[in-house]
Order: structure tokens, then sequence, then C-alpha cells
């Protein structure tokens, strides 16, 4: 059995302010020539098949346009809703799909229904869980806590005992979003942190042959049997360094796993640049970047003059300017937004309590409490996106 595993497609996304519907509508393309020239059987998608709970028209579009050029090809798709997903809104119209061969995960309580499809060698389930929030989803699989572990857990448990009632030999596929420890998280994921933890341990996927999962946006390999295939695309400067693919996944008559990767069409390199302005727009080592989405930060004493409209003559795709001088980063004159930057929410609270007590920092219990006011505000935000 041929798959191809691609996730966090994030359709309807924009790059700081470029639109990316023209590249997103390149990767389909890739995607569709993939399947059509490397004999693919079944296209997997692992959550974030938009970038938002209600989508553009335009983005909507693509999507359905490569769902009928994907079931024109006679290849089942298989994908699930991710937490940047609607799952209820994606999931609409998921049984008359199914008759075309496009099955659509959106329902927790359906997580141990596998999609079955068959090769020479007998019966592959595919498996489908959605993103799971834990206080949303704890009730309906009977989960011991409202947390990512035990979730997923109680999930996978499912898919164990459903499996195990499959005729001996059968092969199992499962998909699923979640941060998985040992992944590399890059800038561009939601944070999906609930009491403090957002990982689960890879294995929470013990007894399937193949665990394909989406959310973190780089493709990594945390063991044969489990693997990020990354976002089509760079969603921020972050993944300046990474090299955007599918995974393409032979899993032969025993379970075994052999995967390849398929990269994914460029549509712009990204580059990160740093130094003084007069060094940066001086330096010929930084001429290869000069047709790059570029990052640039000034690290001059003072801000120079017109740097953006200076910058753009010789980098013309500038997209982002970061001011950070060289100098203490506790230093007075620091921004609010350098003060900031890379800090958590619960840090970003904790230091709010230390401030206001003239140092005295939050207590075990008061950070319990933080820690539970952040998880019912974005419980709260989450459920109203959802909203019909």
């Amino acid at each position: 059995m041929r798959f191809l595993h691609t996730s966090d497609w994030h359709l309807g996304r924009s790059f700081h302010r470029v639109n990316l519907l023209a590249a997103q509508r390149t990767f389909l393309d890739h995607l569709v020539e993939t399947v059509r020239t490397r004999d693919v059987d079944a296209v997997l998608v692992a959550g974030d098949v938009y970038d938002r709970a209600v989508p553009p028209l335009a983005a909507v579009e693509l999507f359905d346009e490569a769902l009928h050029r994907l079931a024109g090809l006679d290849v089942p798709t298989v994908m699930i809703s991710g937490n940047h997903d609607s799952a209820r809104r994606l999931g609409v119209g998921s049984g008359p799909m199914r008759r075309a061969g496009i099955h659509l995960h959106t329902d927790p309580a359906a997580c141990d229904t596998p999609v079955l499809l068959k090769d020479a060698h007998g019966p592959v389930a595919f498996y489908g869980l959605p993103y799971l929030e834990p206080a949303m989803v704890r009730a309906t699989l009977g989960a011991a806590r409202a947390d990512h572990a035990a979730v997923l857990g109680a999930a996978m448990d499912r898919v164990r005992a459903d499996l195990a009632t499959r005729p001996a030999g059968t092969r199992s596929v499962v998909l699923a979003h979640a941060f998985v420890t040992g992944g590399a998280p890059s800038g561009s994921e939601r944070d999906i942190t609930v009491g403090g933890v957002a990982s689960v341990p890879a294995t929470v996927f013990d007894g399937v042959d193949y665990a394909a999962l989406g959310h973190l946006h780089g493709c990594q390999t945390l063991t044969e049997r489990v693997r990020y295939s990354g976002s089509p695309l760079a969603y921020s400067f972050s993944e300046a360094t990474h090299r955007k693919s599918s995974w393409l996944v032979d899993l032969d008559a025993d379970g075994a796993v052999l995967a390849e990767r398929v990269d994914c069409p460029v549509p712009r390199p990204l580059a990160r640049i740093r130094g003084p302005l007069a060094q940066l727009l001086d330096d010929p080592e930084l001429a290869r970047h000069e047709d790059s989405w570029i990052e640039a930060t000034l690290t001059d004493g003072s801000r120079p003059a017109e740097p953006m409209a200076r910058l753009s003559k010789r980098f013309p795709h500038t997209l982002s300017l970061v001011f950070d001088p060289d100098e203490a980063p506790d230093r007075p004159s620091a921004s609010y937004a350098q003060r900031l930057r890379g800090r958590s929410d619960q840090e970003i609270a904790e230091d709010f309590v230390a401030h206001v007590r003239s140092g005295r920092g939050a207590d075990d219990a008061e950070r319990a409490e933080l820690r539970s006011a952040l998880d019912e505000v974005r419980v709260t935000d989450l459920a109203a996106e959802v909203a019909p």
C-alpha cells in the first residue's frame, strides 16, 4: 500500500500580508501530479486543511477543486480536522463525499471507525483522530483527565480495541493532529498548551504500523513509524531552513515502512539577515538573497533613516523589519515587544505578578490558578470560533 502523507495546508493563509493562494494552488497541482505519476493508493491529510474556522471563499473553492481532481483519479483521500479547522464545518457533506472516496474524519466519537482499503496483501485500516481539544472531548472519549495525553491515549485505546477485532494481518495507519514529544516546533503553529503541557509521548501510538502526524510545520521523523509531514509552504520566517516535503510511504505485507521525502514547490526562498543597515546594503555575501523573502534585523545603535525603503532597493521582497540594537537584552530602552519575545502567556502573566509585588513571584497554587484561567479563556475562544 502506497500513500502520500501531507498535513497543514492552511488554505487561505497569507505570509506577512502576501497572498499565498497561488502558491497553495501550485502545491496542490504538485500533489495531484505526484499521485498520478507515483502510483499513490491513498492521500492522507493530517489536519489544518484551512487556516481558520471560517475560511475565505477562494480557499474553499481551491479545496473543492483539489478534492474533485483527486476523486477524478479514483484515489481515496483520508483527512482529519486540525486545531485551526472548524471540525463541524469541515465535516459538512462528509456522507456524500465518502461515496466519491473522500473520507473526512472530524468527529472524535468516530475515531475507532476506520476507512478500510485493500491491496494485494489484504486490508489496511486508516483511523482518523481529529484534533482533540481536551476540555471538549474528555467526556466523549471517557478520558481520565482533561489533558492531551489522556484524551489521545483514550482515543488510541479505542483504535487498538477495534483493530483487535479485525482479521489477522490487517495493517493499520493512524492520522492524528497533535504535538508529540521529540517534535521540533516552529514559530507558526498555534499554541495548544493545556495545564502547562502541550506534548504527548510517541508511545501513545504503539500498536499501529504508521502514525501520520500533523500540527508541527517541519517535516520530521520521530520514529520509523511516527512522522510529521510538515506544512507544504513556509508560514513564518522561523521556517526559513525547512525543507518542505511530503512523505511517500510504502507499507509492505508485514506492515514494514519505507518512506521517501517528496519535495514541495518553493514559491520563493526565505532568508533572515542581520546586522547594521550599511552592512546589509553592501555585503556581497548577501547577493544570493536578493530575490528572497527577507526578514531583516537591524542592529544599529540608533534607528537609521528610512530603513525599509533603503533595504527594499536591494532586497525588493523584504517583508519584515526588526530592530534589535547590539546592547544587553535587559536594557531599559528595549521595546515591550522585544522583552516579551519568545515568552509564553503563562510566563508573561507570572512576570506581571512579580512586577506588581515588587519582585515576589507567584507561588505554586497561584501558578496553577493562572494556568487554569488561561486554559479556560483559550477553550472559550475556541468554542466561540467554531460555533455555528
